[in-house]
């Protein structure tokens, strides 16, 4: 065993007791000294186990309101110490301070006081002195001392105690640092950006402690692994792990499908819209769904806001799908489904998501606020001497939630809250209109009283010209542009409505 130390004297001290019993029993016959604070040595003691206190250590009792307790040089002298020095060891002896050779600490539940929406004052006091202080000495020193700062290294703990006797080597105690380092540095970061709400600093600080580690990337030589915690999202019923792809889709169906309030259904593809209907029912939006472009459903991503019953689930598993997403599922429904190996069905939770986003790019990140902004009829101004009529405007709308989540250049066209067809991703939007159209056609929609959204301005008339040939009678864009006029003489000449949001939804 290289490097090995033999515990002799633990200290003791956490906020939670979760699991530390067989801890303290194995330290108990192993003949380790403990030394222990407040509540954990009053624990400690009624387990029928000797423990010194702290203040008996120190000769100090706990002092303002138990702000400081463990802060005092016969404690972090007796963690810090090395033992491979000569002057630390005489130190030692001069001034009767024991070797500590375990910390166990935890810290405070700062995030939870947040959450939990706590007054100020009750989240200050959260903010650990003491525990931090004793993590961060005792995993500096890990060559001569083991620090455990978490519940979840408490079984690793008891193993080594029951399988070595108290004895660990270097590699163990650098993997509890290493995991004690990450506990601290996450704190601090919740910490800092609890105080950088208000006037923030320009300062990029993240830390997420859960991880999924994925099959593959975006390709199969390509590492992917997902960090945050998926089961606080989703319930999953059936089928295979989400991958990177999965992931990526779900994500955008999610956002999608979040702009709607009656029942409907999304089917994307590469984080694109390829059918979405608003129906009474939500059999009718699933088949109208499909129906907008059926091909491109076939392995796509399905999200519902209603519950799936059972003859809508008949429907659905008519097609290959990847992934199923709603908020519940009747069991027939769930039987049907689960009837088709490997395909995920997921049930999602309501959680709160985050506002910003971030994007690795060149050597450093981006970051920018979610586009929550969504315009409805209130915020479209007619330019044309055609007024929209009231189902227009209500297709517009439609239209323009759609249009908000798919890739630019994008065009939406729709009807009766039912996609008909867009152009996605195209370099020109002329080329993003001619696509749609396309498809409408190639589908057997007819265009004839259809609406067209754009997610940014028309900088020439053509699109409009081409819009209004293929039936569209009207047509939203944000405006900006300055030949907009050019573009609103074309909707007049044609006949058709315009209007202009004065937002751009752009989504690269």
């Amino acid at each position: 065993m290289s490097n090995p130390v033999q515990i002799k004297n633990a200290l003791i001290s956490v906020y939670y007791k979760d699991n530390l019993e067989p801890i303290i029993h194995e330290l108990n016959r192993l003949g380790v000294t403990i030394y222990s604070t407040g509540g954990t040595e009053t624990f400690i003691r009624n387990l029928g186990v000797d423990v010194v206190a702290v203040e008996d250590l120190t000769s100090y009792p706990s002092i303002l309101g138990g702000r400081v307790k463990t802060l005092h040089p016969k404690v972090f002298g007796g963690i810090l110490a090395r033992r491979s020095f000569e002057s630390d060891e005489q130190q030692l002896a001069q001034y009767q301070i024991p070797e500590l050779d375990l910390v166990i600490v935890d810290l405070y539940p700062f995030e939870e006081t947040v959450q939990s929406g706590a007054g100020q004052e009750d989240v200050i006091e959260k903010i650990d002195i003491g525990g931090i202080s004793l993590i961060r000495a005792a995993a500096k020193n890990f060559k001569d001392v083991v620090i455990v700062a978490s519940k979840d290294d408490y079984g690793t703990l008891e193993n080594i105690l029951k399988t070595q006797d108290g004895q660990t080597n270097i590699d163990q105690r650098r993997a509890f640092a290493r995991n004690a380092f990450n506990i601290s540095s996450h704190y601090d970061t919740a910490i800092f950006n609890y105080f950088n709400e208000e006037e923030p600093l320009p300062v990029l600080k993240q830390s997420i402690q859960s991880s999924q580690v994925l099959r593959y990337g975006e390709n199969p030589h390509q590492q992917g692994t997902f960090y945050g915690n998926l089961d606080a999202m989703f319930t999953k019923l059936h089928g295979k792990e989400l991958s990177y792809n999965n992931l990526v889709d779900v994500d955008a169906a999610v956002a999608l499908i979040d702009e709607f309030t009656e029942p409907t259904i999304a089917i994307l593809k590469h984080t694109n819209a390829c059918g979405v209907a608003s129906r009474s029912f939500i059999k009718e939006a699933w088949i109208d769904a499909l129906a907008c472009d059926p091909v491109s459903a076939f392995g796509g991503v399905i999200i519902a806001n209603e519950e799936i019953d059972a003859a809508t689930a008949e429907e659905i598993s008519k097609i290959f799908y990847e992934v199923l997403i709603a908020p519940a599922y009747t069991d027939e429904a769930v039987s049907i489904l689960q009837s088709k190996k490997n395909r995920i069905i997921l049930v999602r939770q309501r959680t709160e998501l985050p506002v910003k986003q971030f994007k690795t790019l060149l050597n450093g990140v981006i970051e920018q606020d979610k586009d929550s902004v969504i315009e409805g009829p209130e915020q479209m101004n007619a330019v044309t001497n055609r007024k929209p009529t009231e189902q227009e405007l209500k297709d517009l709308y439609f239209a323009n939630k759609i249009v908000k989540h798919t890739k630019s250049n994008t065009i939406v066209f729709a009807k009766n809250n039912q996609l008909m067809a867009s152009g996605v991703g195209q370099t020109s939007r002329v080329d993003s209109l001619r696509q749609a159209v396309l498809k409408a056609n190639s589908f057997g929609f007819d265009l004839n009283g259809a609406v067209m959204a754009s997610d940014a301005f028309f900088p020439f008339p053509d699109c409009v010209e081409l819009a209004a040939e293929a039936g569209i009678t009207a047509v939203l864009q944000p405006g900006g542009s300055i030949k907009d006029q050019d573009s609103i003489d074309m909707a007049n000449q044609k006949d058709i409505s315009m209007v202009t949001t004065g937002v751009r939804h752009f989504k690269h």
